[in-house]
């Protein structure tokens, strides 16, 4: 039977290694050479499989992953948490509540340190055995190099307005590229600095960089259909894109000067008018009706333009004026876990309530596929 001297050294030394395990961890001096950024949202059966996935297809021990739950109702943060636990190479965010993909990149960009930076989708559909190949391209003197699924395994209403939406998007970009929109990319660590993502923006990323001045190039990448869950996009996302394709056009142009659109809206409006006047004058004025109606029609025609301006400044505003997306994470498991160390340290925490083994961590994963993950990391 332990005395309560012994008990109280037993349970101050396990702070001690606690504490240690939090320092050595933390407090390393080495930068990570590949981030990736994996935004996640009720991906609970795919996380676990991907992390190894990733790890059995990287050529250094020196990266990071950082996963971001994006408001989930399913287990995917308690997984989150325990792959970080486990592994010292995963971190965790998690948002209040959903917020996008956008919001979560740009959370992942503002904390990534890799000198290359990739973004994967979380249901196992990009494959990380294409991750050297991403390298091998971006050695090529590229700054991002983009995904193109080019046999997709969806369905055909869902792969017939993507590849209009793309064919629309190279046109207005002047950044030519087969699938925009393919969540498995590589940055150089300066691209993903110098993007800011927020709304829907994220499908816009290579037409982003390619406005500042990046090199972009593509490569065929292996798609594989969704293993776990069902897809979070509906129909509604190909309208977003479309306001965003026209946003794209706008910023690509007028972004630096705002003013010559509209001076160039009022110019025309001007004319319009002029034309009515004088065409009023030559012809005749029409009946009281004719008048009315044309007045309503000039009226909301004029509505809609004003509206259509109005929303193009507002998106420029907040494009120049945006906070940083971080600000929305409301757990960190990296400073979560430093926060408990301080703690433990301070005795404000017993050991036994932060004491988590390996093995422990590892089974409340629930692995969906032993054989597999075995093999990977064998």
């Amino acid at each position: 039977m332990k005395t309560r001297t012994e008990m109280s050294h037993s349970n101050q030394h396990q702070a001690d290694e606690f504490y240690a395990t939090a320092r050595n961890r933390f407090q390393s001096n080495r930068t990570p050479e590949i981030s990736f950024v994996i935004p996640a949202m009720n991906e609970e059966a795919s996380l676990a499989q991907l992390v190894m996935r990733i790890e059995a297809n990287v050529d250094t021990d020196n990266f990071e992953i950082i996963l971001i739950d994006d408001g989930s109702t399913d287990d995917t943060w308690v997984v989150i948490q325990a792959l970080a636990d486990v592994y010292d190479y995963v971190r965790g965010l998690r948002f209040r509540s959903n917020r996008g993909k956008a919001a979560g990149l740009q959370a992942g960009f503002d904390i990534a340190e890799g000198d290359l930076i990739f973004t994967m989708d979380a249901d196992l559909q990009d494959d990380p055995k294409e991750i050297p190949r991403f390298i091998e391209k971006i050695n090529e003197g590229y700054d991002l190099v983009s995904g193109w699924k080019a046999v997709r395994h969806d369905p055909w209403h869902k792969v017939l307005p993507s590849r209009i939406f793309n064919r629309m998007l190279s046109y207005f970009s002047n950044v030519k590229l087969h699938d925009h929109n393919c969540g498995f990319k590589c940055y150089r660590r300066e691209v993903a600095k110098s993007i800011k993502l927020f709304g829907e923006l994220h499908r816009m990323v290579p037409s982003l960089a390619g406005m500042q001045g990046y090199k972009v190039a593509e490569i065929v990448v292996e798609h594989h259909a969704r293993k776990f869950g069902v897809s979070k996009y509906g129909v509604e996302r190909f309208i977003r894109g479309f306001s965003d394709m026209l946003t794209m056009g706008f910023l690509r142009v007028y972004g630096e000067r705002p003013s010559h659109f509209a001076n160039f809206c009022a110019f025309g409006y001007g004319v319009f008018a002029t034309c009515l006047a004088v065409a009023s004058l030559i012809i005749g004025i029409p009946t009281t009706a004719g008048i009315v109606t044309l007045m309503t029609a000039l009226i909301f025609s004029g509505m809609g333009g004003a509206c259509v301006i109005a929303g193009l400044f507002c998106e420029l505003m907040i494009r120049q004026n945006s906070p940083a997306q971080v600000s929305s994470v409301v757990v960190d498991t990296r400073e979560d876990f430093k926060l408990q160390a301080s703690k433990l340290r301070d005795g404000e925490l017993q050991a036994d309530e932060c004491e988590h083994t390996e093995s422990q961590q590892l089974d409340s994963l629930q692995f969906e596929n032993q054989e597999e993950l075995g093999t990977l990391s064998a």
